[in-house]
């Protein structure tokens, strides 16, 4: 991807009415993300937040969140989800590495989002971002799957494994799709296209069908550029955006992580002594 090259992602058109649809559940990352929340104070931002998974059931936990996706489409379909509640979060639609808000908050969170759609360029200038946004004295907290949590894909830095891409695409099974409020149904699949360990990212590919009566109806393809990171490369690129304390835990958990921990997160301060956004 070129230096210039703007951020991008798949999650648009029968995508995103998947995410919206079938990827609700997120109870263990909504009472992480409360504690959070809790624990540093609002308001807050929910940065990637999509169609919601994580936004809506805080709002509905009575805490101050607003939204902000790349997606139009996400974003579309969090506020109908929202309105279908009562609620009308503050949603917001820039790249995180263009993050520039009105307001300043005291918690930002990212969910299964940090390092995917752009380049190495782009997230550190997102995390510089998310330091500026912050009030005095809050946190950046946000997860990431260290590149060995899938021992099938670590394979892929090897270059005999490489030979193996791109993969195939899944076989068809009716088993797989999902049915929607109006009878149709849709169905997801991803393969692995191409991997460079210089450069440290991965390149995947999706394809979503929508299918009526047993019809393919819709086709669509996209593909995401994801940055592999290793564990201090992130402390160094929080050191570099400004974070001076930062703390490296479990997945959703208060405890230490420890060298068997593939997903980690992050709980980054902003100095309570900075000069403001």
């Amino acid at each position: 991807m070129d230096a210039n090259e703007q951020p991008h992602s798949w999650h648009y058109g029968l995508v995103a009415l998947w995410w919206a649809e079938f990827n609700r559940d997120a109870d263990e990352e909504t009472a992480y993300f409360r504690r959070i929340i809790e624990q540093f104070g609002e308001p807050a931002l929910d940065l990637a937040c999509g169609t919601g998974r994580v936004l809506l059931p805080l709002l509905e936990a009575g805490l101050e969140v607003d939204g902000c996706d790349i997606s139009a489409d996400m974003l579309a379909l969090c506020a109908e989800r929202a309105a279908e509640a009562g609620f009308a979060p503050n949603l917001h639609r820039q790249t995180m590495h263009e993050l520039d808000l009105p307001r300043a908050y005291r918690t930002i969170y990212i969910c299964d989002s940090f390092g995917i759609g752009g380049n190495r360029a782009h997230d550190a200038e997102a995390l510089r971002r998310c330091w500026r946004q912050l009030a005095p004295g809050g946190a950046l907290v946000f997860n990431h799957y260290l590149p060995y949590n899938d021992a099938d894909l670590w394979g892929y830095w090897l270059p005999d494994s490489r030979g193996a891409l791109p993969e195939n695409w899944p076989a068809d099974d009716p088993a797989r799709r999902r049915v929607l409020p109006d009878g149709d149904q849709l169905e997801l699949a991803t393969r692995h296209t191409s991997f460079d360990p210089l450069a440290q990212h991965m390149t995947l590919e999706l394809r979503a069908r929508r299918w009526r009566g047993g019809e393919l109806v819709a086709e669509e393809y996209g593909t995401l550029l994801e940055n592999l990171y290793f564990c201090q490369e992130i402390l160094t690129l929080l050191a570099g955006a400004g974070f001076e304390d930062v703390a490296v835990t479990r997945a959703y958990s208060d405890a230490p992580a420890s060298p068997d921990d593939t997903k980690l997160m992050f709980v980054a301060r902003k100095s309570p002594d900075s000069d403001g956004v």
